[in-house]
């Protein structure tokens, strides 16, 4: 028999290094509602549509006290009872309600996700680790998180253990309470091995094999038991004693510095809020230099009094601490809102937090140090992408390419520094057209300098030029093509006077990785204005080729 040998001894080795808190709401569905609708009466339960017929899927205490069990049908538990308050299911109400939920937890620990392996909305897990102090103990906070649920109408059983699979296995079959390492195993081995969150089938196939209890399904051999279950029962089995870490995914992002500040009593203007926030950022900004650090990513969470949470989250173009240069950014931010600020019956607790964060050395500015400006300049950048939005606020960056409309594009200021490696050691025009346009070209010669344009129907006489700059395809790039647009269309003659002669119009060919090259002409025109056009195609090919203006010269 090929045990387990680690899972024979104490667990403490294993499983000491975290602690997890987990908080089972079995009637979240109808305490929720209930709450939301005071004027739905108990029994309460919902139903849903389940092959072909209604079955109750979610149901209070007094409904389960009157004897309806979930699976059951409507009909029946009509029947049961007379009294019964019966409403459909609104799954995606109650998953956004409870992710809401879930983010309000995180003023107890900054690490909180939803359990979603059996139902979407129902448990929540904490990542208490070096957090139960702040509290008084494990003890002493798994009663404040039970008591404010049940205070605002929630059923609710809870659980600290070593592992994420045993704190929910306690929570769900035993009394609340505190799993030491140590007890790990001999708690575990007792409850039912529905207790590993496996699915209906699996633990239907194990009571037909006699495994009633966790501690029975561990003493099996392990290869028989993936053979027919495959691995996911095993995992699962690994999981709840700590063989293997569970890593949970928190909801909001974990920040490694964070300062809050809790309120006796709430607080509700936007005003306030910022007051609270520019006094955080001076303590944040103190812990970031005791540790040497700078950030370019802030959030701020406003946790309500009704259990919601609302985010607001800046970032800075470089690496910063400076707690006004934070503030300001909050202020810029929070007049994006306008309307949708609502502190609902008060906000009793604010946290600030820090991320991407970076090593930031201490600077000292001697007397004569020159300013160049450059970090004003990027706090004015973050500041306007913060009251404006971080699209509104671009600049350009160069790419490595020669083809002109590929050369450069737009990028949000705070998406790195510009690289100033990159710029063209050739001229180049700095406006472009957005795509290039067609233009009647004439020279003295076919391959000479051009000496006359049509432009939209207007005549410019070409007096200087330079070039060709011929470019050559990017033969490594996929089949793409280059749009060009077309020439006008000729106009209607007025009546009486004779229409102009149809100028000649060539085909058109669309610009392929392996078609023609281009050749770039600068030309500047008898009134000083200095244009970039390009011949597609040469004049010894079987076809003519084209001309197109591509950007103007200042």
């Amino acid at each position: 028999m090929d045990f387990q040998p680690s899972l024979l001894e104490p667990a403490s080795s294993l499983v000491r290094q975290r602690r997890f808190l987990v908080l089972s709401l079995g009637n979240w569905p109808t305490d929720y509602l209930k709450r939301a609708d005071p004027t739905l009466a108990a029994p309460l339960a919902l139903y849903e549509k389940i092959k072909g017929g209604l079955r109750i899927v979610a149901l209070d205490s007094e409904a389960s006290k009157a004897g309806i069990t979930l699976g059951q049908s409507l009909v029946n538990a009509r029947a049961l009872v007379p009294a019964l308050t019966a409403r459909e299911i609104n799954r995606p109400l109650l998953e956004a309600g409870f992710a809401d939920f879930a983010d309000w937890h995180s003023n107890t620990s900054p690490m909180v996700a939803v359990l979603d392996d059996v139902s979407s909305f129902g448990d929540l897990v904490l990542d208490i680790t070096g957090v139960d102090h702040l509290f008084g103990g494990e003890p002493a906070m798994l009663h404040m998180a039970l008591t404010r649920l049940r205070l605002l109408g929630y059923s609710v059983n809870g659980a600290i253990a070593p592992t994420i699979g045993a704190a929910w296995a306690v929570s769900h079959f035993l009394s609340s309470r505190v799993v030491a390492a140590d007890g790990l195993i001999g708690l575990l081995d007792a409850l039912p091995v529905s207790a590993l969150r496996l699915n209906e089938q699996q633990v239907a196939t194990l009571a037909q094999m006699g495994l009633k209890t966790i501690g029975q399904l561990r003493q099996r051999p392990r290869k028989p038991l993936q053979a027919r279950f495959g691995l996911s029962l095993l995992t699962r089995l690994d999981q709840a004693y700590g063989i293997i870490e569970e890593r949970m995914t928190p909801r909001l992002p974990v920040a490694e510095h964070h300062v809050e500040r809790r309120f006796a009593d709430p607080i509700a203007l936007m005003d306030d809020v910022l007051a609270c926030a520019h006094d955080l950022a001076i303590q944040l900004a103190y812990r970031l230099e005791a540790d040497g650090k700078g950030a370019q990513a802030f959030h701020l969470f406003l946790y309500r009094v009704d259990h919601k949470v609302m985010s607001l989250s800046v970032n800075s173009a470089r690496l910063t601490r400076d707690p006004h240069h934070i503030a300001q950014l909050f202020a810029h931010r929070a007049e994006r809102l306008s309307g949708e600020y609502d502190a609902g019956f008060g906000i009793d607790m604010i946290r600030l937090a820090a991320s991407s964060l970076d090593a930031l050395d201490a600077s000292q500015l001697g007397a004569f140090s020159a300013d160049e400006g450059t970090e004003d300049l990027d706090q004015l950048n973050d500041r306007m992408a913060s009251r404006l939005g971080t699209m509104a606020v671009l600049r350009t960056q160069m790419v490595a390419s020669n083809m002109p409309e590929r050369a450069a594009r737009l990028v949000p200021t705070q998406a790195g520094k510009p690289d100033m490696a990159s710029s063209r050691s050739f001229t180049r025009p700095v406006r472009l057209l957005p795509v290039p346009e067609y233009v009647a070209i004439s020279a003295e010669v076919p391959d000479g300098l051009p000496a006359l344009m049509i432009w939209r129907r207007q005549q410019y006489r070409l007096v200087k030029g330079a070039g060709p700059e011929r470019l050559e395809t990017e033969w490594w790039r996929f089949a793409e093509r280059l749009e060009l647009v077309p020439p006008p269309e000729p106009k209607e003659p007025e009546p009486g006077k004779e229409p102009d002669p149809p100028p000649y119009i060539p085909d058109l060919p669309l610009h392929e990785p392996d078609g023609k090259a281009r050749d770039y002409y600068r030309v500047e025109d008898e009134d000083g204005r200095r244009f970039w056009v390009f011949r597609l195609g040469f004049y010894s090919g079987p076809t003519m080729p084209s001309w197109y203006l591509h950007g103007f010269f200042p």
